[in-house]
């Protein structure tokens, strides 16, 4: 199964890099289909089971007009309107408790000495992950395509800590996020290391709605220093949970999707998904 799912997301992954490598022709469903080896009947259903819509209605979520209309719209005062728009009407993400605690000076600076780190690996919609978290609350995820490299980066970032290998409930509830199983997830608790400006630029990016997206500059205003555009780049490149912290959602001014630290293929897949999700759902 674990398998099975792998290969269904590396398909797709194949299949929105070649949309978006030649996104000016338009390819049609035989074209895409011809490229990652399926006929055009398994890849349109393949395709539609994965992100609950066609390929066809989930180009139009991944085109840079689509992008830039949300920019037009929003970009001022996306967090005014982000409950009067029709997307995140229907969505219940942004609703949901996320709290950050920031690590003492003492855990900051130690490396994790006395903290008990539990890791498991899971499968998402988007490939594999390492999720850990503390007794506090989840401390990191990444997006991996080699476990043992993965565990080795988390174990950079705290040298000093104990780890386990155990999928804890803290664990469990944050990756109901992944099935849209959101009624089963009370509270998402975040224990970070990070600096002040850090923890307040992912605090804000967890403002923004699912299936929204807007720009550095617009979080660098949000947080009340409009000039810090470049440091705000820098903390989001830091963030250190993918996806519940959504620096997925960030794009350019100009509209273009811009890079990710897990791949701009997956980026590109993360914000179709929402935007067909949320369309689905409403």
């Amino acid at each position: 199964m674990k398998a099975q799912e792998e290969t269904n997301y590396s398909r797709i992954a194949q299949a929105i890099s070649y949309i978006n490598g030649n996104f000016k022709t338009q390819p049609g469903l035989e074209e895409v289909a011809e490229k990652i080896n399926l006929s055009p009947f398994h890849f349109q259903r393949l395709f539609t089971e994965w992100a609950g819509v066609s390929p066809k209605k989930f180009l139009q979520y991944l085109t840079v007009e689509h992008a830039k209309k949300m920019l037009k719209e929003n970009q001022a005062t996306l967090f005014e309107t982000a409950f009067e728009t029709g997307l995140s009407g229907t969505s219940r993400l942004h609703d949901l408790f996320v709290n950050i605690e920031g690590m003492t000076p003492g855990e900051y600076k130690n490396g994790g000495e006395n903290l008990t780190i539990n890791y498991s690996f899971a499968e998402t919609p988007f490939g594999s992950i390492l999720v850990a978290s503390t007794a506090k609350g989840i401390c990191h995820i990444a997006f991996t395509e080699d476990a043992e490299e993965a565990l080795e980066n988390l174990k950079t970032k705290f040298p000093n800590a104990i780890y386990r290998q155990f999928a804890d409930t803290v664990q469990q509830h944050a990756l109901h996020i992944f099935t849209h199983d959101w009624d089963r997830v009370s509270e998402i608790k975040l224990h970070l290391k990070g600096t002040d400006f850090q923890l307040k630029v992912w605090e804000t990016l967890l403002k923004i709605p699912t299936a929204q997206l807007t720009t550095y500059g617009t979080i660098a205003k949000e947080i009340g220093m409009p000039s810090a555009s470049r440091a705000v780049g820098t903390a989001i490149g830091a963030n250190p949970v993918a996806f519940i912290i959504p620096c997925h959602r960030i794009i350019q001014a100009t509209g273009s999707l811009g890079q990710y630290h897990w791949g701009t293929t997956r980026k590109t897949a993360i914000i179709g998904w929402e935007a067909a999700k949320i369309g689905s759902d409403g």
